[in-house]
């Protein structure tokens, strides 16, 4: 063990002895009320005489940007020995609550409640600690000490990494707040483990209805679980390939990374058309949300999964420094979200195809998704992969419009192919004796198999692990790759892997589902994007929009490809195509007219509108669709292949006997 990494342990040693002689703050979070849209929170924080600061979380680990829910926390009340004390907000950290302690008040109590608009629906709940958490400003988070609590309707299961240690009667209101309802009827409360507020906002709560709870891997002495809570009873029960499917991801992480840093993994699964999506990481959890028949597919193709156990190691244990902060307040730093995320994108893709959550073709075809997204970003000739993530919070999400000149969290993406790239290369220089997985096994493994801790590093360490697995001149591939701007996205990986990328005259159908967050820029179903250069509202040829948002008139343009066809014929997002060659528009009209022009000297005519006005536009363009694939290179190493093979032996197709 490097000694940083020694200090890094004997540090948290330390401080957890130190904590033991602490009274610890105390949380009820009740989620009675959850279909109402209204979580609330009883909390008894220690103090002592005199001025006290309190504060809720901003910067949420994982999210990439200050996201703590602080606008939506309402009905503050604080009371010390039955009697009300005012308070006042920071004037410049909104986050931030004053009080004074009246002599000889030991306990302040905290009533809170949080107006919920997302995870959440008349038969679930999803508590991410942020909207409710309260607590000291001053002390790093890690060290102090939180005995939680969580209260949920009358027949309701629960799933989370917390460790419970019984059920208790739930707490009474404080009575000086009209608006308290406290629990409902039957309401149920289960307390937990004793633990530190770094701990519990790293461990979130699912709750429902409809709950069952599946074991995985019992052969290892580990426990791992699968938790679900659906919005319909038959949802919740997964289909056993699945189920295979996901030990099966148990045991392929384990085989990949050589060790583990929790005490017991959950899986935490919602699914609803209503509650939203989620794939958030945690270091003994992770908070994953799809549609209520996103697991009834036992063809899957979903690396969701994979993707956020990943992080267990790569993001929460091995974390970037600057992303490590000692408080939810200071601002993190992405530099190395390149790692943090980019290294967990490409280990999701393969670990998914190991498992049995993806095909082999869907495997393939995720990375030529991939290339061709980047490979057509315009953006990439003025920002480098470095700056989409020093730059991460600001690009998170928004609107589509010109997305491709302003590029957005790219660094996921780029990541996949830049470590496909610098796997491909361990294999080249070591004549397939050594792999990206001796890599991760030094580098996500330091300290050997430990409960949840985080140990920061720089990019020197990651430099000279990689130099100790294979010499080579890393530190120039990083900066020619991450540092600089690049007219084309990384191919290196793919074409040592065995493969080259083309564009085909038809879509490549492998079926199942996507991640969604990381695969829809690339669908194979785009041709448009990569012919043209448009992307119409909803991400698809026809229109449309996701479920929950608004719907977009048929033929809207969501984005134009900066460079491409219809950015020269002056086409911008938000016009409408009413037509195409004559006729009405549609996905099938659009592509019927991208074929006939293919090789013609004849433009595309359309029919255009925004705000009124009508005008016509000549697209000239004549290289018929386009979708992107891999092919194999006869004569060369299918490395790529290779990769996605189990590490951890056959794949089981059906579960292990609990």
């Amino acid at each position: 063990m490097h000694l940083r990494s020694r200090l890094a342990v004997a540090a948290v040693l330390g401080t957890l002895g130190a904590m033991s002689a602490q009274t610890p703050i105390r949380i009820t979070a009740d989620l009675s009320e959850a279909p109402r849209r209204l979580y609330h929170a009883e909390v008894d924080i220690p103090v002592k005489a005199g001025a006290v600061t309190l504060t809720t979380p901003k910067w949420i680990p994982g999210n990439h940007r200050p996201t703590g829910p602080v606008d939506d926390i309402a009905g503050v009340v604080f009371t010390a020995n039955g009697q009300v004390l005012p308070w006042r907000r920071d004037d410049v950290d909104l986050y931030q609550f004053h009080v004074t302690v009246p002599k000889g008040v030991t306990n302040l109590h905290a009533h809170l409640d949080c107006v919920v608009h997302a995870r959440v629906s008349d038969h679930m709940a999803v508590l991410e600690w942020e909207k409710l958490l309260l607590y000291p400003v001053g002390p790093a988070t890690r060290d102090l000490l939180i005995q939680p609590s969580v209260t949920v309707p009358a027949g309701w299961g629960t799933g989370t990494a917390l460790q419970p240690t019984g059920t208790v009667t739930p707490p009474p209101t404080t009575g000086v707040n009209e608006a308290d309802h406290g629990p409902t009827p039957g309401a149920v409360t289960t307390q937990y483990a004793v633990t530190n507020v770094e701990q519990l906002e790293d461990s979130p709560v699912i709750t429902g209805q409809y709950f069952h709870e599946y074991p995985l891997v019992p052969e290892m002495p580990v426990k791992h679980y699968l938790d679900v809570v659906a919005d319909q009873a038959a949802d919740a029960n997964i289909p056993a390939p699945l189920l295979a499917d996901a030990a099966n991801l148990v045991r392929e992480a384990q085989a990949a990374y050589g060790s583990y840093h929790y005490g017991t993994y959950h899986f935490l699964l919602t699914l609803s058309d209503v509650a939203g999506g989620e794939g958030l990481e945690h270091g003994q959890s992770s908070d994953n949300g799809v549609g209520e028949k996103g697991f009834s597919n036992p063809q899957g193709g979903s690396d969701l999964l994979a993707h956020e156990y990943t992080h267990s190691w790569n993001g929460k244990y091995r974390r970037p420094a600057r992303l490590n902060q000692p408080t939810f307040a200071p601002a993190e730093q992405g530099d190395l979200l390149w790692v943090y995320e980019g290294m967990t994108q490409y280990m999701g893709n393969v670990l998914a195809a190991r498992s049995g959550f993806r095909s082999m073709d869907q495997y393939i075809q995720n990375i030529a998704n991939d290339y061709a997204t980047l490979d057509n970003k315009a953006g990439r000739d003025w920002r480098s992969t470095e700056d989409t993530a020093i730059a991460a919070s600001i690009l998170r999400g928004g609107p589509q419009e010109w997305a491709n000149w302003k590029r957005g969290q790219d660094y996921y993406q780029e990541g996949l192919l830049l470590w496909m790239d610098i796997d491909t290369k361990i294999r080249e220089l070591t004549g397939g004796k050594k792999t990206l997985t001796d890599f991760q096994k030094l580098f996500l493994g330091k300290g050997g198999n430990t409960g949840p801790l985080i140990v920061p590093y720089e990019r020197p360490e990651l430099i000279a692990d990689l130099n100790s697995v294979a010499p080579f001149d890393w530190g120039k591939l990083l900066h020619d790759k991450v540092d600089m701007p690049t007219e084309h996205a990384d191919v290196d990986g793919i074409t040592r892997g065995g493969y080259r990328f083309v564009y085909l005259d038809h879509p490549v159908r492998t079926g199942g589902r996507g991640r969604g967050e990381a695969e829809a820029e690339g669908a194979s179903t785009s041709g448009d994007w990569y012919s043209v250069g448009l992307r119409f509202a909803g991400g698809r040829p026809g229109g449309g929009a996701p479920r929950g948002g608004a719907a977009e008139a048929p033929g809207t343009i969501a984005d134009v490809r900066y460079g491409g066809p219809a950015d020269h014929a002056r086409l911008y997002p938000g016009e409408r195509i009413l037509s195409v060659d004559g006729q009405e528009f549609s996905a099938e009209a659009m592509n019927e007219a991208i074929r006939k022009a293919k090789g013609a000297s004849e433009p595309i005519h359309l029919i255009v509108e925004h705000e009124g006005a009508v005008k016509t536009v000549d697209l000239d363009y004549h290289n018929g669709e386009r979708y992107p694939a891999l092919q194999r290179t006869d004569g060369k190493p299918d490395f790529l292949s290779d990769i996605a093979k189990p590490l951890a032996g056959p794949t089981q197709t059906v579960p292990v006997r609990q």
